[in-house]
């Protein structure tokens, strides 16, 4: 190696002085291997595997590489070849994809060439914050307060007894299960209802109005739930559906189908849509564990949407979801939600999906494969609830009806 160490301890990682991208892009080659071939269908398993130490011999170009090791020990070790654990196999993946495309960009006619190049250091656990960036209590008393709250609510406006919320977003992103997940908790017990829009690309406009108790009367909230979009567009709901929606054309019960649009010859086609018909506030709802994997097009896609409904004059929020599958604390401990980096990332990422500030984003986690309800659980989903009603309370603010003076005679 000419005098030179294969690998370099460095602040972000390990730096590998490679002497032809030929052996570069046989190590990247190795890693990689060497991951797929540890996977399994528990992706919380450590892995600890060694990158290949490799020497050339002089003239004959012969490689030797070390044996793999599959220790749990230590996140980095001592060692000239450089253990590294990546939380999962699938990060692990990753990071030798990426080692393996920087060599074949980097590859040219004379092999004598050295290349380097970083391989990131990935951390077993998420980073633990020392406060929660967000201020939640995790207590009953929380909850009841906020089951109150929810319960209690009443828009400030008499020509709409309820307020009507749009929930909006990709193919299984969570939005059906965030409406049963709501019910559920005002319920006393975990039920899922069928999901919409996931089997078929027409579906039917449902709404569900929020009960305070079982056997009480409705709350003044109504989750409207919606056909997810697709990539580049919608699954079974195009934009000027959804716009007319918003407006309040679109009567309980219409079944949408993308050959055949609202328009104003539609069966129970609202012509004039009162304050009550309308929808007063959007949610977006997006999968955390796919933010990083949604296509390109999506983006463009909520452009489109937020740019019309804000001409509209709704207020628009988010929730993120599936925040349990990205960040293994979280899922043994849920108050960690605020505590954690890779959370925030997260949030982060969701933001610049969505083009809005992550003030308007909340995690949640909806009730799937549990039997009972869970205090911490009940707690993020009721904050996201009341986040939500504070919008929409923008909404109610917005559209006061002007009170006129009396006029003047001169």
């Amino acid at each position: 190696m000419e005098g030179q160490d294969l690998i370099k301890n460095s602040a972000t990682g390990f730096t590998f002085t490679l002497p032809t991208p030929r052996f570069a892009l046989s190590a990247a080659q190795d890693a990689l291997s060497q991951v797929n071939s540890t996977s399994s269908g528990d992706e919380k398993e450590k892995h600890t595997f060694q990158v290949p130490e490799m020497q050339r011999r002089a003239k004959v170009g012969v490689v030797r590489r070390s044996d793999v090791q599959m220790e749990g020990k230590n996140l980095i070790k001592p060692s000239v070849a450089g253990a590294f654990t990546p939380p999962t196999p699938r990060f692990a993946l990753s990071a030798a994809q990426d080692a393996l495309s920087q060599v074949n960009s980097t590859s040219s006619g004379d092999e004598k060439e050295k290349h380097t190049f970083q391989v990131p250091v990935f951390s077993a656990t998420s980073l633990k914050l020392e406060a929660q960036w967000r201020n939640v209590e995790w207590t009953q008393e929380q909850k009841e307060n906020l089951m109150k709250t929810v319960s209690s609510y009443r828009p400030r406006c008499e020509e709409a007894p309820q307020a009507r919320v749009l929930l909006l977003g990709p193919v299984g992103s969570g939005k059906s299960s965030f409406i049963s997940s709501v019910q559920s908790v005002f319920n006393g017990r975990v039920a899922n209802r069928a999901m919409v829009g996931s089997f078929s690309t027409s579906f039917t406009k449902k709404s569900f109005s929020i009960h305070a108790q079982r056997g009480e009367d409705t709350s003044g909230l109504v989750l409207c739930d919606s056909a997810g979009l697709g990539d580049g567009g919608m699954t079974g709901l195009t934009l000027h559906d959804i716009l007319s929606v918003i407006k309040g054309h679109v009567p309980e019960g219409h079944k949408f189908s993308p050959e055949q649009p609202v328009r104003s010859e539609t069966v129970g086609y609202v012509k004039l849509p009162n304050l009550k018909d309308k929808i007063h506030c959007v949610a977006f709802v997006v999968d955390a564990s796919k933010i990083t994997m949604y296509p390109k097009s999506l983006r463009t896609t909520f452009k489109k949407l937020r740019e019309h409904i804000s001409d509209l004059g709704v207020h628009q929020v988010a929730l993120l979801t599936h925040i349990d599958q990205i960040c293994p604390e979280i899922t043994k401990d849920l108050t960690q939600v605020y505590k954690r980096q890779s959370i925030r990332d997260v949030m982060s990422k969701a933001g610049a999906l969505l083009g809005m500030s992550t003030s308007y984003i909340v995690p949640v986690k909806n009730y799937s494969s549990e039997l009972d309800l869970d205090l911490n659980t009940d707690v993020l989903l009721l904050s996201a609830v009341d986040h939500i009603l504070q919008y929409t309370d923008l909404f109610f603010q917005d559209h006061k009806p002007r009170i006129s003076g009396p006029k003047l005679t001169l």
